[in-house]
């Protein structure tokens, strides 16, 4: 799994688009982050994004954080165990939100806290981590498993 996190029009869609132009787009807003098990194939790049606008309603609907967050955690190492069986790949592309800044409204700071969890946990299962930011890209962290061709 890799990871591609910046904020709000950093270049994240453009980075991802360039360096797997091959790839098959799934946004977890429009199914839910269940949905691409349903996408995933050997030798295919899978990228999953819409995270924000799922986390919103998520929210909206469940009042608890904690559970959510424990969905998310299961649906990521879900992911890691697909790729490993399938010998597909998924690519994550993750907002980063806030930036310090504490929104006044109880339900934004939710989202701003469930996003930044998201990111965490996605961080600790990905392979690779890359932050964008004005269209540049720095790679935070990347780790090739044992055995493994990637």
């Amino acid at each position: 799994m890799q990871l591609f996190i910046g904020g709000a029009c950093a270049g994240k869609r453009d980075t991802v688009a360039a360096r797997f132009p091959d790839a098959v787009w799934y946004r977890v807003d429009e199914a839910g982050p269940e949905g691409w098990r349903d996408h995933l194939s050997p030798a295919v790049s899978l990228v999953l994004t819409g995270w924000v606008d799922w986390l919103a309603r998520a929210l909206a609907e469940a009042p608890d954080d904690d559970r959510l967050r424990g969905r998310l955690a299961d649906e990521l190492a879900a992911i890691g165990e697909a790729e490993r069986q399938t010998g597909g790949e998924v690519v994550l592309i993750v907002p980063e939100m806030g930036r310090g800044i504490v929104p006044m409204a109880a339900e934004d700071r939710r989202l701003r806290d469930l996003a930044g969890w998201l990111a965490q946990d996605a961080a600790a299962h990905a392979e690779a981590v890359w932050y964008v930011r004005h269209g540049l890209v720095r790679c935070l962290r990347q780790v090739k498993p044992a055995g493994h061709a990637r």
